[in-house]
Order: C-alpha cells, then sequence, then structure tokens
C-alpha cells in the first residue's frame, strides 16, 4: 500500500528526496521543509508526480 514519492524543492526545482507515503492515509500531494543543498537552508518541498 506504501508508495515511492519523489520530492521537489519550490524554489529551485531540484529533486532532493525519496520517501514512502500510504496513499489511503494521505490521498493528497505531501509537503515537507526539508534542506536544500543548493540554497543552504530549509525550503518547502512538495511531491512530484
Amino acid at each position: 500500500m506504501r508508495v515511492n514519492v519523489i520530492l521537489e524543492c519550490t524554489e529551485t526545482g531540484d529533486r532532493n528526496y525519496i520517501t514512502t507515503k500510504n496513499k489511503r492515509n494521505n490521498p493528497e500531494r505531501i509537503e515537507f521543509k526539508k534542506y536544500s543543498p543548493r540554497l543552504n537552508k530549509v525550503t518547502l518541498h512538495r511531491e512530484t508526480k
């Protein structure tokens, strides 16, 4: 039931992280605040298709 998702930085467009989510519990796209190595700061990362 868990699927792999790629997290993309909203500011640079870099795809920095891969994580898993349960589609039954979280049908919408997930968002996390994660570290962006290019900007050297924490930015919002969203799930990509």
